[in-house]
């Protein structure tokens, strides 16, 4: 499950990357959310 959270926040960021800069902050916000789920898998011993 958070396998699939982190590749829909992962594609979100990388699509507004692409789309230039529409959707404003909104994109880092992804981008942190994303890099914080993937330290609390790392921290937990379970590797992506």
């Amino acid at each position: 499950m958070l396998e699939i959270v982190i590749f829909v926040l992962l594609a979100l960021w990388i699509l507004g990357f692409l789309s230039s800069h529409t959707l404003g902050g909104f994109i880092y916000v992804l981008m942190i959310i994303a890099a914080l789920l993937i330290m609390v898998r790392l921290v937990q011993g379970r590797i992506l």
